[in-house]
């Protein structure tokens, strides 16, 4: 009686029309859904050189706090995480491509979460949301599941890369049979509304790996352990490049993104969950965003990519979740799973890759939203979608959309369409093409 107690005076529960069955279920289920990036981020963060194992509790951790102020701060029923998209250009762009060190993509992180953190006091965030032209957010967001999707099957071997292009890998092996394996359980088990399809997926290709030998059982065969240290990538800030053109470029990617990325998601889950007023807004939204500016900036220090809201939320909403207690259910999940790295650190490379393809066609979905029947519009959008895989890299990507659009408007007697902030965005991108040709 007591605990039911708290849960009232701290969620408001009967207010929001819910009840403590309700709420824990709907919180459990998020978890199925979104639990997942446990073993999705840690084998991206790894492949820039960082320890698995340290970056799988530093990802709870931040998860945790996170989902704390969106519970008991911002009382609303939304799980948060590393974010699928950002941790990809973390590892894939910054620090594969540019040839940053992971300490130097932390850092960017960290000064995206401070930024944020300050917007999300002052508004300004939902402001530079709406400034960007709308038919480029879904532009982006097209583009990165194209991306991830690409990711996923390099990273499973189904696509090689050659001296100049891309290549068929080899499918016919083991390892090509878990993949092809994870990707059909997770498309059947999501046709069928199983909630967790991704996480069953990974758990039933893993137990098919154990057996052809493409992965083996931890030391000792234990499955529960104490959770790794964060020592090897905690505080490893490196402020050396701070006021240099790559972190400008780096860090306005990562704000571009996760404005994007969160602030759709919010508003589609809240649509979901019936928690948008008359006027389409979100009542305390900007609790909800400071929840993932503390849980990027928290996250970074301890050694993890920028933490955002998840679109698996609108899982838990269908349950019936309404208040905090869904997203504190949520966590309590999250840190129950810190004590079973050994089962996520047998998961193979052909699993997770297989819920990156996944993760890309979901996000895909926005693609019926744009406008091609304008070629300013569609032209841009598809230069963004286009270079985003092609250059693989989100940042470039971006970049081509900003110009290309910023242009054609302009070229076409319709520049008073397009915001200064696009206008001077397209060019400190163009210079940044220009300028190397003088140097």
């Amino acid at each position: 009686m007591a605990f039911e107690s708290f849960n009232e005076r701290a969620f408001k529960l009967r207010e929001h029309g819910t009840d403590q069955k309700t709420e824990i279920m709907a919180g459990i289920t998020t978890f199925m859904t979104m639990s997942y990036i446990l073993a999705v981020n840690p084998a991206i963060l790894s492949d820039a050189g960082m320890d698995a194992g340290a970056v799988f509790t530093a990802t709870i951790l931040a998860s945790l706090v996170a989902m704390l102020i969106m519970a008991f701060y911002a009382n609303m029923p939304f799980g948060l995480s590393a974010g699928m998209g950002l941790n990809a250009f973390f590892a894939y762009t910054v620090v594969n491509q540019m040839g940053m060190s992971w300490q130097f993509a932390l850092t960017a992180v960290f000064l995206e979460g401070l930024i944020f953190i300050v917007l999300s006091f002052t508004g300004i965030r939902e402001a530079l949301f709406n400034a960007i032209p709308i038919n480029l957010k879904k532009a982006v967001s097209v583009a990165i599941g194209l991306f991830i999707a690409l990711i996923g099957l390099i990273n499973a071997g189904i696509v090689g890369v050659g001296d100049i292009s891309l290549e068929l890998g080899n499918i016919a092996s083991k390892e090509g049979f878990v993949f092809f394996f994870a990707l059909v359980i997770m498309v059947v088990l999501t046709a069928r509304n199983v909630k967790g399809a991704l996480l069953w997926g990974i758990l039933a290709s893993t137990v098919v790996s154990l057996f052809l030998g493409v992965t083996a059982l931890p030391d000792g065969n234990a499955i529960v352990s104490r959770p790794p240290s964060v020592a090897p990538i905690a505080f490893k800030l490196d402020f050396s490049k701070v006021f240099s053109f790559e972190m400008f470029s780096v860090l306005f990617s990562f704000l571009f993104v996760d404005i994007f990325d969160t602030l759709g998601t919010l508003t589609g889950v809240a649509t979901k969950a019936k928690m948008l007023d008359e006027n389409g807004n979100l009542a305390d939204g900007s609790k909800a965003l400071l929840a993932d500016a503390v849980g990027t900036t928290f996250g970074s220090l301890l050694g993890t990519s920028t933490i955002t809201t998840f679109v698996e939320s609108s899982a838990g909403v269908a349950e019936g979740g309404r208040t905090g207690l869904t997203t504190l259910s949520t966590a309590i999940c999250f840190a129950i799973a810190a004590f079973f790295f050994p089962l996520f650190s047998i998961i193979p490379a052909q699993s997770t890759a297989a819920a990156l393809v996944v993760v890309g066609l979901f996000m895909l979905s926005t693609v019926v939203e744009i406008n091609f029947s304008d070629i300013t519009e569609a032209f841009p959008a598809f230069m963004t979608i286009l270079m985003m895989p092609a250059t693989y890299s989100i940042a470039e990507g971006i970049s081509f959309g900003m110009i290309s659009y910023a242009g054609i408007k302009l070229l076409t007697g319709r520049g008073k369409e397009v915001s200064p902030l696009v206008y001077g965005l397209a060019v400190v991108f163009l210079l940044r093409y220009i300028l190397p040709l003088f140097m």
